[in-house]
Formats: C-alpha cells, sequence, structure tokens
C-alpha cells in the first residue's frame, strides 16, 4: 500500500518551514507521495485548519499539527 502524506501550511510560516523539512528528512529514509497544500486562498483549508498549521496527514488522517516530531512520525509510517 502508497503511503501519501499531506502538509497543510501558510506561506512565510516558519512552523510550517520546519514541519516540511522534518517530513523530507523521513522521506529520505521511508518511501511516502508527499503533497504540501497551502490554506493562503483557500476557503475550505482555512476554516478547517487554519489555526492549527502546519498539520500533517497520513493517508487523510490527522496525525500532528504546530509541529513534527520526527520519531513518532516515522513510527507512523512503519506501521
Amino acid at each position: 500500500m502508497s503511503i501519501k502524506v499531506e502538509v497543510i501550511s501558510r506561506r512565510d510560516c516558519h512552523l510550517c518551514e520546519v514541519a516540511e523539512n522534518v517530513v523530507r528528512s523521513v522521506q529520505e529514509e521511508i518511501s511516502f507521495e508527499l503533497e504540501v497544500l497551502f490554506v493562503d486562498g483557500d476557503i475550505e483549508l482555512e476554516s478547517k485548519y487554519g489555526e492549527e498549521v502546519p498539520v500533517t496527514l497520513i493517508n487523510g488522517r490527522r496525525h500532528d499539527y504546530f509541529k513534527v516530531n520526527r520519531e513518532r512520525f516515522k513510527s507512523e509510517l512503519l506501521r
């Protein structure tokens, strides 16, 4: 089964950049599809995630928000 990770982000957001970097560093070890979505200008994403960005989803399920714990993220992907 393929794994899809989405990072819900905001432009010019330091926490978002850090979270995306953590996710990409794990991607170097574990293969998964990555999509970064921005709440900027997206009313649906803004209303759903705007106060919690960055939000990390694994196969559509919320994994984390505000920051990504690398080891917990990696462990979840290996399940």
